[in-house]
C-alpha cells in the first residue's frame, strides 16, 4: 500500500503530505500572528501623530506597492475570474482591509496595545463558530484548547475581576475582532482558481479604493501628518510586513489547516503584544499577565495539535 500511495501522490504517502501541510499551515499562522502583534504596537505608537483613517489608507498603499511586483501579472491574467467574483472580493476587502484596520487604528487612540492584542484574541471564537456552522467538526481536544486559551484572554482583559472595565478603545477592538473573524471564516469560501497573490492584490486595491473617500474627509477635517522617521517607519512596517507578508501567510494557513485551527494559533497574539508593548512602549506587566499567558500558550499547544 505504501508503494501504491507513493505512485498516486507523486512519490510521497498521502499521510505524509497531510502532516507536512499541517505543519506548514501552523508555522504560517504563527508567522502572521507574530507579525500582526507588532502592528498593534505601531498603531498605539502612532495614535497622537497620524489620524486613524490616514494611517489605514497609507498602510494599504504601501502594501499594494510591496505586492505589485509579485502579484500584478497574476491578477491581470485572472482578471475575468476576478471580475466574476467581484462581490466576494469586495466583501473580503471590506471586512479584512477597509474596516478592520481602521477600527484597530481608532482603538489605539484610547486603549493600550496590550488590551488591543488581548481583545483581538477573541476573534478565533468566531472563526470556530463559523466553521462549525459550515459543518466542520472541531473535535474535543481543539475545542478544549480553544476554551482554555479563551479563559486566559478573558482573565487577562478583566484583570481577575468579574466586572471588566472596558475603555472606548476596547469596544472598537471588539468590533475589529468581529470583522477579522468574519474575514477569516470567509476565506474558506474563496472561489477555486483565484491564485493567492491575485487574491491578495485584489483585496488590497479594493480596500484602498473604499477607504479613499474617508481619507479625503479626514484630510479636509484633520489635515495631513508630517512624514518623519517616526511616522513613515511604522507605516512601512505595517504596509510591508503586517499587510503583504502577514496576510499572505494567514490566507495560506487558512487554506491548509482551516480557520478554526489557525484561530487557535492566533491566541498567541496577546502574549506577543504584551511582550512587545512592555519592551517598546513600557506598558506594565505582572503576575496576572504571566499566569494568563501560560493559560493561553497551553490552550494553543493543545488546540493546535491534530488529535481529536
Amino acid at each position: 500500500m505504501a508503494v501504491q500511495d507513493r505512485v498516486r501522490t507523486g512519490g510521497e504517502p498521502t499521510a505524509g503530505k497531510a502532516e507536512k501541510a499541517s505543519a506548514v499551515g501552523l508555522v504560517l499562522a504563527a508567522v502572521a500572528t507574530v507579525v500582526w502583534s507588532g502592528s498593534f504596537v505601531t498603531s498605539r505608537a502612532l495614535h497622537d501623530s497620524v489620524p486613524p483613517v490616514q494611517a489605514a489608507f497609507w498602510r494599504w498603499i504601501v502594501a499594494i506597492v510591496a505586492v505589485a511586483p509579485f502579484a500584478a501579472r497574476e491578477a491581470w491574467r485572472q482578471r475575468e475570474l476576478l471580475r466574476r467574483h467581484l462581490g466576494f472580493l469586495t466583501l473580503a476587502s471590506l471586512l479584512g482591509v477597509t474596516v478592520y484596520n481602521t477600527l484597530v487604528n481608532q482603538a489605539g487612540l484610547s486603549t493600550s496595545a496590550g488590551n488591543m492584542g488581548m481583545i483581538m484574541a477573541a476573534s478565533p471564537v468566531l472563526m470556530a463558530v463559523c466553521e462549525r456552522l459550515g459543518g466542520a467538526r472541531l473535535g474535543a481536544r481543539r475545542t478544549t484548547g480553544m476554551l482554555v486559551a479563551c479563559a486566559g484572554v478573558l482573565l487577562l482583559v478583566s484583570k481577575g475581576s468579574l466586572a471588566p472595565d472596558f475603555a472606548t478603545g476596547d469596544l472598537w477592538m471588539l468590533a475589529a475582532a468581529v470583522c477579522f473573524g468574519s474575514y477569516s471564516a470567509l476565506l474558506r469560501r474563496k472561489p477555486a482558481g483565484i491564485g493567492g497573490l491575485a487574491f491578495l492584490f485584489s483585496v488590497f486595491v479594493l480596500g484602498a479604493l473604499m477607504l479613499a473617500p474617508a481619507y479625503a474627509v479626514s484630510l479636509a477635517l484633520q489635515g495631513g501628518f508630517e512624514p518623519t522617521a517616526g511616522t513613515a517607519g511604522p507605516l512601512v512596517y505595517v504596509g510591508v510586513f503586517s499587510s503583504a507578508v502577514a496576510f499572505f501567510a494567514w490566507n495560506r494557513a487558512i487554506t491548509l489547516i482551516g480557520a478554526a485551527r489557525a484561530g487557535v494559533v492566533y491566541y498567541l497574539q496577546p502574549v506577543c503584544v504584551a511582550l512587545l508593548s512592555f519592551a517598546l512602549l513600557g506598558e506594565a506587566t505582572g503576575p496576572m499577565r504571566i499566569l494568563c499567558m501560560a493559560l493561553i500558550l497551553g490552550g494553543v499547544m493543545l488546540g493546535a495539535s491534530r488529535g481529536r
